[in-house]
């Protein structure tokens, strides 16, 4: 007899999440618990869509969805409801009903006027998980405005660290804000269920731009709390550690991360140069960071004598963390990256083949999956509403009426 194939769950399978996002923040979100296995519903506006389909070139071949809405909705299905519509609202209270999740990053007070804050929401459904994502939070003098990654990585403090020392401010070259954020929602949503199953009860989640941005000031903004000293742009040198920045070499740049001084020591043996370790304007990290001008000085010259990859090589051996600056073309055919999956391929109904960046997070006994494409919009509409219990005539009449 043939042994019974063992099915393999994913962390979050069963979960139901009710997707009202859009753009960036949001949707990280909800598809970092789409990869952990929760099935997720996007809902969408009819005919226009999450915001982000438009935002290209590039699009996926075939189709009107950017590449920049493909790395945010994968594993996920698109629903299309027009939520000034009753009948529209009634579907969602349904799904809400089921749901176990709802993630929303309207402006605050849409979800009110909808009907659907987490006190109308919490009377559908008590055990519902309700995470709200928003540029500046639900209360304070700031509360109403709408907030974009750029306008945070300024007001968060960010930009006025980034860039070089004499240069203009600077923003990080991913949205970095909105990524945070959805990981920041992702950990609260994720805790707020497992306080579910001890209490039986849902609950208000809530995190935004702004204070995702605060809070990974980290090192930067300890610093100014405990010195009282402004921190200013250093380019790519490190507030705390010399040397750790990108070193021109003969053919390009490499990076050496020195991180404490035992690897001090063994990088000047890397440089060939070992009587720098024992001097006195060098010899511990505080010290080295009071004199980097000088050192930096040193190390320049040094570093133009060889090729970068001859330098990694070096470093490597005696076990300093380095590296060269990649573009996107070399992050992609790295050999590490290819072997821990970090570059897969998903079938699109349209495009074909599409390659996309694969899953950070490693799991033993529950893996993590891209199972499908990013959706055309409202490509699930009618699977999901017949789940509901809506029949096809049912469906052409929501369609007729311009509800989905």
């Amino acid at each position: 007899m043939e042994k019974a194939e063992c099915k393999v769950m994913q962390p979050l399978e069963g979960l139901l999440v009710v997707d009202l996002t859009r753009a960036l923040a949001g949707p990280y979100c909800t598809m970092m618990l789409a990869d952990l296995g929760a099935q997720v519903i996007k809902i969408e506006q009819p005919l226009v869509g999450d915001e982000t389909r438009g935002w290209g070139p590039p699009f996926l071949e075939g189709t009107s969805d950017s590449a920049y809405y493909a790395a945010l909705n994968r594993n996920k299905k698109s629903l299309t409801l027009d939520l000034k519509m009753p009948a529209a609202k009634k579907i969602l209270a349904e799904l809400i009903a089921q749901a176990d999740v709802l993630v929303e990053n309207f402006r605050l007070g849409t979800m009110k006027k909808l009907g659907f804050s987490y006190e109308e929401v919490s009377q559908i459904n008590s055990r519902l998980v309700y995470c709200s994502l928003t540029g500046f939070g639900s209360t304070g003098p700031y509360a109403e405005r709408g907030g974009y990654d750029v306008i945070i990585q300024g007001m968060g403090g960010l930009m006025s660290i980034t860039g070089e020392e004499e240069g203009q401010p600077m923003r990080v070259g991913v949205p970095i804000v909105d990524i945070t954020t959805g990981m920041f929602g992702t950990q609260g949503v994720l805790a707020a269920l497992y306080a579910r199953e001890k209490t039986g009860k849902g609950q208000f989640v809530e995190t935004s731009l702004l204070e995702s941005q605060i809070a990974w000031l980290t090192n930067v903004g300890s610093n100014y709390l405990i010195s009282g000293k402004v921190p200013k742009r250093l380019g790519n040198m490190h507030p705390n550690i010399t040397p750790y920045q990108p070193y021109k070499a003969s053919d390009g740049y490499v990076i050496v991360a020195v991180g404490n001084d035992k690897l001090w020591k063994s990088f000047t043996e890397a440089l060939g140069v070992p009587e720098l370790s024992d001097d006195a304007r060098f010899v511990t990290n505080a010290l080295r960071n009071q004199n980097r001008t000088e050192l930096n000085q040193i190390l320049g010259k040094l570093f133009s004598q060889k090729t970068a990859s001859e330098w990694t090589e070096l470093m490597v051996v005696k076990g300093i963390p380095s590296g060269p600056i990649n573009t996107m073309d070399k992050v992609f055919s790295d050999p590490q990256v290819l072997a821990r999956d970090m570059l897969i391929q998903v079938k699109h109904p349209v495009a074909g083949e599409i390659k996309m960046a694969g899953l950070p997070i490693k799991f033993s006994q529950t893996p993590a999956k891209i199972k499908s494409h990013p959706p055309l919009l409202g490509e699930h509409t009618e699977e999901i509403l017949e789940k509901l219990g809506y029949s096809l005539e049912d469906i052409h009449k929501l369609r007729e009426n311009s509800v989905v």
